[in-house]
């Protein structure tokens, strides 16, 4: 069997597949922090654009994907379907491990995917400039990219703790011509507020999401983009799933067990939510969900009301948390710090459809160390908390067993990381029980419709 299972451009996929109708219980509505009452659209239209905050809530099953956007897509995509023949010798397996590779864009992970589609909505709606947060950069240098690609300006905070450690990351955001800000930071009223707080504060997704919201709203000519989370980004990375069931079935194969890591949840939404509709009809297939010890959202957070950023400016969300002032320690995987999850995400895993597991960062490096070395990529810090579990889901697994992750990006640009573990340098962090505790204490009460 071929190592590399391509799908022909023409059979790129032409609309994105959207859960919401099928989901077995409606997701819980995004709720007004002042009203305390679902949230309309005329909310969100100061942060985003009104084509965009329509596929945030669209009940139709297919979204046609744009001429415009399908054109930037085969830059890159399809994007191939590996079968990890030399890992799977080296770990003495009977299972057959697939990664679908996403680290083949420009940018180098999964995040055009929405990047390029919302850089799209923008432009069309006479958006001049877009801001946004990066944690480990992979998001802040697609929407860069796709920015460039039509024509709109962009601003992006960057957690300086990953602004700091992943130099080339944020030099290849500015040379798609981005404007890039360690966050926190003295250009936004939050950020010098927590700057006063601590001055040698290291920033959070959440922090970098309160200033980046503040400069949008500021500003007539910009919107807010989010590179994860909220449904219309999951809509856009179904791409890859749906290209996924299409690249199996040339090779006859049906997953299952397909795993992708999360920090919001796009990467791993994207790759199981068109395999959705096949589970609850009910094939025997799992959806597993991997995250770091240091920031354990799903499997030590609380399912509640929340806000999406620590400054409490966006609606309040329905999700796992961890609490919205959450400042993870500085582990690796930034793209992993998130103190929440999407919704649709959670509310899967609230309803025991998707399973979590969390690691520490000294046995992920490890995974990634033993992927590099038998086929040859290295991954991205986040990227090799998926193969650690894909390893360990095979090393005992029956003969024949079929196991897909999502390669959600590499690790060229995340070489210090690699340099701090060869070193010794890297520590492993578990959250305390009670820092989750006092965080938690501080949720807004909300109780509306489960």
């Amino acid at each position: 069997m071929d190592r590399k299972i391509f799908l022909p451009e023409n059979e790129i996929p032409r609309a994105w597949y959207n859960c919401l109708p099928d989901l077995p219980k409606p997701l819980p509505p995004v709720i007004h922090p002042g009203t305390k009452k679902p949230i309309t659209p005329d909310d969100l239209a100061p942060i985003f654009p009104m084509s965009l905050i329509e596929q945030e809530v669209s009940s139709q099953r297919w979204i046609d994907t744009p001429e415009d956007i399908l054109d930037k897509y085969l830059l890159y995509r399809p994007t191939p379907l590996h079968r990890a023949y030399n890992l799977e010798k080296a770990i003495g397996t009977k299972a057959r491990i697939y990664f679908k590779n996403e680290s083949v864009s420009p940018p180098g992970s999964h995040k055009p995917n929405t990047a390029i589609a919302q850089a799209y909505y923008n432009a069309k709606e006479g958006v001049k400039r877009i801001a946004t947060e990066t944690g480990a950069g992979q998001w802040g240098s697609a929407l860069a990219f796709a920015t460039k690609m039509f024509n709109l300006q962009c601003t992006i905070y960057m957690v300086k703790i990953s602004y700091e450690q992943k130099p080339y990351r944020r030099l290849l955001a500015q040379s798609w011509g981005a404007e890039m800000i360690a966050s926190p930071s003295r250009k936004t009223r939050f950020g010098r507020k927590m700057l006063e707080q601590d001055p040698d504060c290291l920033g959070s997704l959440g922090i970098a999401i309160s200033e980046a919201v503040e400069d949008a709203v500021a500003h007539e000519d910009t919107k807010y983009s989010l590179g994860s989370v909220l449904n219309h980004v999951l809509l856009h990375q179904t791409v890859v799933g749906l290209e996924t069931i299409k690249q199996l079935k040339m090779v006859g194969e049906k997953p299952d067990v397909l795993i992708g890591c999360v920090g919001g949840g796009s990467n791993f939404a994207g790759l199981v939510l068109p395999f959705l509709p096949d589970k609850l009809s009910g094939e025997n297939i799992r959806f597993l969900a991997v995250e770091p010890r240091a920031c354990p959202t799903l499997t030590k957070g609380l399912y509640k009301y929340d806000f999406g950023d620590t400054a409490c400016t966006t609606p309040l969300l329905k999700m796992y948390t961890l609490g919205h002032d959450f400042v993870p320690a500085p582990i690796h995987a930034g793209g992993l710090r998130y103190h929440g999850a999407a919704p649709i995400v959670c509310h899967l895993y609230d309803m025991g459809i998707i399973e979590a597991v969390a690691y520490y960062q000294q046995e992920v490096f490890q995974a990634a160390l033993l992927f590099a070395q038998t086929e040859g990529f290295l991954p991205a810090p986040e990227t090799a908390h998926a193969i650690k579990a894909a390893i360990d889901e095979a090393k005992d697994a029956p003969a024949g067993k079929v196991i897909v992750y999502s390669h959600s990006g590499h690790g060229h640009f995340d070489l210090s990381a690699y340099e701090a573990y060869f070193a010794g340098k890297l520590e492993d962090y578990e959250y305390p029980e009670e820092k989750i505790k006092e965080s938690l204490e501080k949720l807004p009460e909300i109780e509306l419709g489960g």
